[in-house]
This record gives C-alpha cells, sequence and structure tokens, in this order.
C-alpha cells in the first residue's frame, strides 16, 4: 500500500477538473495569458498533478511569508519551500491583474493553455528577505539567489488554478509517471515499501550498489527517481542522464527497481530543499526516501565554504519524519575494495584496507581526454552512453571567431585557417564570413547598433549549431562591441555542446587597413557616403578578453593561422 499524500488528500487537479476542462479551454480563448518561464512550468505541473500536494496554486502572500518563516502553510501544513509567480510591474498592469481576476497560463514551448489561475493577491517580491529564510545566505554565488536578484520579475501573483491540460512531452513519455499513475503502479506490482533514490546525476556501480544496499536493509523496492526538470547550471543533460539510468536498470535485482522521471525545478536549497523532496517523494507514494551527504547543496559561496554543512539536511528530515510519514534514509559512502571486487560503505572498511575511487573531476577528465574509464567504477553501458554525449576534445566542436576592422586581415586569416583544418581532416569546417552572412542571414538589417547586435547574434547562432553538430566554425565578422562579442560567446558555450569558443583579434591598425584598402572603402566612409562605418564614424571596442591577437603589419597571414592552430592543440581539439 503507498504512502498517504502529505496533508492526507492528493491534490490531483487534472482528475478534479477533467469534466469542466472543455469549458475551461473556451474560457480560456477569451483571457489575458502568462507565458510562463521554465521553472514556472515545473512547478505548475507538479501543483496540477498533486506532486505539490497540499498546494492548489501558487503561494498568496501570506502563506509566502510563512513558509519562509515557519517552513509551514498558514494552516500549520509542512511546506518548506515558496512556489510562486512571478510577473512583472508593466505586465500586471497590462493583464489588469486584481484580486479575483482570471488569467491563462501557458506553456513556453507551445503556447498551450495549461491552467487558469484565479489571482487572491499581488505583493512584492522581498528578494533579500526571500534568500536569506530560504537558502539562509544573500551570496550570489547560490544559483537561487542569483537567479532571485536577475531572473525573478518585482511581483508575485497568487492564486489557485484550475487545470485545463497537461504539458506535452515527445521524450521518454512512458517514464513520464503522475503521482497516482506511480502510485497505481506500486499497487498492481505490490509494492508495500519503496526507498526513492534522488539524483540530478549519471549513475555508477556504487549508486546501484548503495540503493540495492538500501532496499535490502528495509525489505523495500527501490524507485530510481531522477530530476529532468531544471538542475544545477553545468549539469549533465537529461537525455544524456535519462539514457544512463535505462541503460542501468537491467543491473538491478529482476522486478526490483523502476524508473520515474521527476519534472521538478531544483532550487539547491540544501537542508529546507531535502525536506521538500522528502514531501513531494510522498505526494509519489514513496515510503523511505535516501538523503545524501550535503544533499542538493550549491558547492561553494564566495568565501569558498560550503554553504550548508554535510548533515544538515539529514538532520532536517530526522526532525520531521514523524509527521512526514516517510522513512529518510541515510545516504552511505561507497568505495570499492579491489581484494572482494565489491563496494562497501566506507565506515565498514577496515583500516589500511586499499580502495578506489574516481572523483567526478578525474571521471570528467578521462572524458575529456579518451581516457579509459575501468569496470569497476562504472558499467560499459553507461560509459558508451557518456562517450557518445560527451566526445574526447578532438572529436568536438569549436569556434573560432576573429573579430577586427574592415581589411584588418581577419578574412585572409580565416581562409587560411579553413585550409589548415581542411587539410588535417575529422572535421567538416565551416567558414562564416562577414560580407557573406550579410548577404545570405542579414540582407535587411542595417548598421545600426541594434542591427549589428542582430546580425552578431544570428552569427552565433549558425555558430553554436555547427558546434554542437562537431563541426570546425569560423566565423569573422567584424564585430565591433563588446556587449556583443560577450553574447555571442555566451551563446556557444551554452548551446553549442562542448562549448569550445575562442576569440582571435585581428588587432592591425586603423592606419594600415586604410593604407592598404584597394576598394576605397574608407575613402567613401570618409567622405559620408557610408554612414556608421567602424573605424571612421562608427566605434571599434577592441576585446580585452581575446584568446589570442594578431596585428597583420607585423606578422603575416600563415604565421596568424598557425599559431590559431596551436591554439587549438595546446586545448588539445586537433
Amino acid at each position: 500500500m503507498a504512502n498517504s499524500p502529505h496533508g492526507g488528500v492528493l491534490k490531483d487537479l487534472n482528475v478534479r477538473d477533467a469534466p469542466i476542462a472543455a469549458k475551461l479551454q473556451a474560457e480560456a480563448a477569451t483571457l489575458p495569458d502568462i507565458v510562463l518561464t521554465e521553472r514556472q512550468l515545473c512547478d505548475l505541473e507538479l501543483i496540477m498533478n498533486g506532486g505539490f500536494s497540499p498546494l492548489e496554486g501558487f503561494l498568496g502572500s501570506a502563506d509566502y511569508e510563512a513558509v519562509c518563516t515557519t517552513n509551514r502553510l498558514v494552516n500549520g501544513d509542512l511546506w518548506p519551500m515558496p512556489i510562486t509567480l512571478d510577473v512583472s510591474q508593466a505586465e500586471a498592469e497590462q493583464l489588469k491583474l486584481t484580486s479575483g481576476s482570471r488569467v491563462v497560463l501557458r506553456d513556453p514551448r507551445d503556447d498551450n493553455a495549461l491552467a487558469i489561475l484565479t489571482v487572491s493577491d499581488l505583493y512584492p517580491v522581498q528578494r533579500e528577505f526571500e534568500a536569506q529564510h530560504v537558502f539562509g545566505s544573500t551570496d550570489a554565488a547560490h544559483p537561487s539567489i542569483h537567479y532571485l536578484n536577475t531572473q525573478v520579475k518585482d511581483l508575485y501573483v497568487g492564486g489557485a488554478v484550475q487545470a485545463i491540460s497537461k504539458p506535452r512531452y515527445y521524450d521518454y513519455v512512458a517514464l513520464r509517471y503522475t503521482p497516482a499513475e506511480l502510485r497505481a503502479h506500486f499497487s498492481k506490482v505490490a509494492w508495500r515499501n519503496v526507498v526513492a533514490f534522488q539524483t540530478r546525476n549519471p549513475m555508477h556501480r556504487a549508486h546501484r550498489e548503495l540503493t540495492v544496499r538500501a532496499a535490502r536493509q528495509r525489505q523495500a523496492n527501490i524507485l530510481i527517481h531522477p530530476v529532468v526538470g531544471m538542475t544545477k547550471p553545468g549539469d549533465v543533460d537529461h537525455y544524456t542522464r535519462v539514457r544512463v539510468y535505462a541503460s542501468l536498470m537491467p543491473r538491478y535485482p529482476n522486478g526490483s527497481a523502476h524508473l520515474a522521471l521527476l519534472p521538478l525545478a531544483m532550487r539547491m536549497g540544501g537542508p529546507k530543499e531535502a525536506l521538500w523532496h522528502a514531501i513531494i517523494r510522498k505526494n509519489f507514494g514513496v515510503t523511505h526516501f535516501i538523503v545524501g551527504r550535503d544533499h542538493a547543496g550549491p558547492g561553494k559561496n564566495s568565501a569558498g565554504k560550503d554553504f550548508y554543512g554535510p548533515y544538515d539536511a539529514q538532520q532536517l528530515v530526522t526532525q520531521h519524519t514523524e509527521e512526514l510519514g516517510i522513512e529518510m534514509v541515510p545516504f552511505q559512502m561507497m568505495t570499492y575494495v579491489p581484494a572482494q571486487d565489491e563496494y562497501f560503505p566506507v565506515d565498514e572498511v577496515a583500516p589500511g584496507t586499499q580502495t578506489l575511487d574516481i572523483s567526478g573531476t578525474e571521471l570528467r577528465k578521462r572524458l575529456r581526454t579518451g581516457q579509459s574509464i575501468p569496470d569497476w567504477f562504472s558499467y560499459e553501458s553507461v560509459v558508451k552512453v557518456l562517450r557518445e554525449s560527451y566526445p574526447p576534445k578532438q572529436s568536438q566542436g569549436f569556434t573560432i571567431f576573429l573579430t577586427g576592422l574592415y581589411n584588418s586581415g581577419k578574412d585572409d586569416i580565416a581562409k587560411a585557417l579553413q585550409t589548415r583544418l581542411n587539410e588535417q581532416g575529422g572535421r567538416s569546417v565551416s567558414l562564416l564570413l562577414g560580407e557573406t552572412v550579410r548577404s545570405e542571414l542579414s540582407a535587411e538589417l542595417g548598421f545600426s547598433p541594434e542591427d549589428r547586435h542582430k546580425n552578431i547574434q544570428r552569427i552565433a547562432f549558425v555558430a553554436a549549431e555547427l558546434t554542437r553538430a562537431g563541426a570546425a566554425t569560423i566565423a569573422a565578422p567584424i564585430a565591433p562591441y563588446a556587449n556583443s562579442r560577450a553574447a555571442a560567446k555566451q551563446l556557444v558555450q551554452s548551446t553549442g555542446g562542448s562549448g569550445n569558443f575562442f576569440m582571435v583579434h585581428v588587432s592591425t591598425p586603423l592606419e594600415v587597413c586604410e593604407a592598404t584598402d584597394r576598394k576605397g572603402v574608407y575613402a567613401a566612409a570618409r567622405a559620408g557616403k557610408i554612414q556608421n562605418f567602424t573605424g571612421v564614424s562608427d566605434v571599434y571596442e577592441a576585446p580585452s578578453d581575446a584568446d589570442a591577437t594578431f596585428d597583420l603589419s607585423k606578422v603575416t597571414v600563415a604565421e596568424a593561422a598557425h599559431g590559431i592552430v596551436l591554439l587549438l592543440e595546446t586545448n588539445g581539439l586537433i
């Protein structure tokens, strides 16, 4: 029999509102709407399917303050994490949000109407108050405090929601269970005791051993319940992780473990997050929950110290065990004992016994360099998945972004570099020259600062996609503005798979560029025939963060191209 929901009743709004869904859909066409952020989408899905029971909407002001300060809703129910819907002052005025007004909440991916919210109140975001009470700090090194300071808008909208339709997914659909569906599965297979394992990372042999050990000690079955919503920036993408989990499942004793995905937006809130995770798993019917050392910890603060103590999370969950009705299982640090070819908890290993471990840093290094990963650490199927998603450096794509004045020689260097890389082989090589991109992608744009920025972002988008596909991409726009170059770099690094981006400044002086201009473009610009011309009537902001700099009044094109090749070799890319 599955565990009872938090608060006693599973708040499955999808089921509750199904009889009036068509009516709500028709009403939605007449209402103003809010297009959700990624975090808001995750929160709304778990509100609607009951994962956030007893919540039936986004917190109003009174519940928000109570949750932040007491870990409880106003009615006394234990709830440690504020679930809020933020809007700007301008949005609130445009949507005419007042108490009693109704607004549609839409999926940002496909504009689908998911729910209607009836506004209870609007109240200002208290950033410092929330950061201090929820995360125990105001240090922006904490990812959720940074998010609070930079992404959250100025007002919170409280109110109950009515469900219209579930978010649509096209990936791993068979693994996406609502709490009611997972409870039905437990009932079908007669699982009375279930140990849930929370993870946002790939799993290896040690994780399999600790979950099996935890389950056997409690005569329970195992739920692998990874987060596939928002996790910590820089984490392995969920597609890779789910393939890893799926490859690991046959390693469990037959019928002992089940894999289900959780669309949660993590806050990396340490102790309060662990308590929140336990409540969520209780709503999914789980009876036992593994809480790790520094569970959901965000890492180091600005002073280089951990935000939370290693056992703070376990202690807070233990304090509420009776009220929660879910037993906390402490995560046991496992270590490999080669003499017995087996993993053991570190506190069960006799002093002096030889043990082996591979840190996360060492694993990433081995993936990056193509070094072997021993089978005592992970399974062949897991390593295969990781190598497919994170190939060694020599198989990764990269972007070389050359910036400089018109006629500085950047195009010549780009063409020479393209030839050198084609000569070496191993990757497709794409060349994005400024004038070519202008004619093919940005013909309608002018040369205002706004249009120049748009042009650079289009180049960055193409470069990111090519880099993600493993290509060598050489871009050579003028790119006169620092903010545009920074945005291009961020785009490639965040969406380009490996994120290998190198900025090269072709620093040939203006007087040299002008003196060698056979086409007379500079002369036309000085005569006023060309407006907003970089170096004449518009500024060029020389980069201070270039990975390499070449002045073609001092070096040849061949030397510059060779210098970039050496840069790539130094970084292990060729």
